[in-house]
């Protein structure tokens, strides 16, 4: 179910040793899942050049990453997952997914692990919906209601502008599928699921940090109950940039943050979330300016493998979701 599509390089991509869940069998209807957050959800995982890049993997370790490209060297696209961004107005794309949809063509983010997993764990085509923003917090930006009593946000940079911004786009898109997937033509959909990464402009803000369990609890259920799903199985990927060494000038505030995301994951802190959030720890996918094809710490350096495992490492922990409460 993987058709090739020629692009300027040669490109890879690696696998993490998880337990796969058997696939999801078929009942017909379109596989939904949500994917949001700021910058490294937008993606910057960089396609070629050396070191860190796609294709210097695919040179370096094909046994890992050497399934993304076929015999020629082109990328291969997944002809069941679809994918949809709307998030920019000069920058909306929708189609099969493949390499490119980062930041620009020459970049990715965590949708393309992640739908490279859930692709191959349903059998119904999938579609993704990303609702991503450079620079935008969770203290401000994708706030949500059960967090603080606002007025209705209507223009970018209003508090919980990007949290309703999230609300229109899925509506927009699921409410018009012969728009957003006109291939698509099975019995309907089913909204599986929300992918979460973010943190950089909550975690240089001491006040964002000590908020952040808070505000991403009460977004999780906010989301749930502004969609009508009252389980939406939510996988967060912490904002691990730095790995597990950073500066001790800031260490204690950004390790309070990334252990903040992935609290919600405990099950004896959260009952109410046992078997229906699920957190990646992502600071083992920290690589160094060495290994990188740039010294953007906040955005992993760009290394192409780290936006990789980000995502296949979400789509791996959305499928154990799914498959637990199957």
């Amino acid at each position: 179910m993987i058709t090739p599509w020629l692009l300027l390089s040669v490109l890879a991509f690696p696998v993490i040793a998880h337990a796969a869940p058997q696939p999801e069998p078929a009942n017909g209807k379109l596989k939904v899942f949500i994917l949001s957050g700021q910058s490294n959800m937008v993606g910057f995982g960089q396609l070629t050049g050396n070191p860190g890049t796609m294709e210097s993997h695919v040179k370096d370790n094909p046994k890992a990453y050497g399934h993304l490209v076929d015999k020629t060297g082109r990328h291969v696209i997944r002809n069941d997952v679809w994918i949809v961004n709307l998030s920019y107005a000069d920058r909306e794309r929708q189609g099969w997914l493949t390499t490119g949809y980062g930041a620009d063509e020459k970049h990715i983010g965590p949708e393309y692990g992640f739908g490279f997993a859930i692709g191959d764990y349903y059998e119904d085509p999938v579609l993704l919906i990303k609702c991503a923003w450079g620079g935008r917090s969770l203290q401000k930006n994708f706030l949500s209601p059960g967090s603080a009593d606002y007025p209705r946000p209507v223009k970018d940079g209003d508090t919980g502008f990007q949290y309703a911004e999230v609300l229109r786009l899925t509506r927009e898109i699921t409410g018009n599928l012969k728009k957003y997937f006109p291939a698509y033509t099975g019995k309907g959909y089913e909204l599986v699921g929300f992918g979460w990464h973010q943190g950089w402009n909550d975690r240089i803000n001491q006040q964002a940090v000590d908020a952040y369990e808070k505000n991403m609890t009460n977004f999780v259920h906010d989301i749930r109950k502004d969609l009508g799903i009252k389980r939406l199985p939510f996988v967060i990927a912490n904002t691990g940039m730095g790995g597990w060494d950073n500066p001790p000038r800031y260490k204690a505030k950004v390790e309070k943050l990334m252990e903040a995301q992935l609290a919600l994951s405990d099950a004896k802190k959260y009952p109410a979330f046992k078997g229906n959030v699920a957190g990646v720890e992502t600071r083992d996918f920290q690589r160094s300016l060495e290994q990188s094809p740039s010294k953007q710490g906040y955005h992993w350096n760009r290394n192409w493998e780290t936006f990789y495992l980000i995502g296949k490492g979400m789509g791996d922990a959305m499928a154990g979701l799914l498959s637990e409460n199957d």
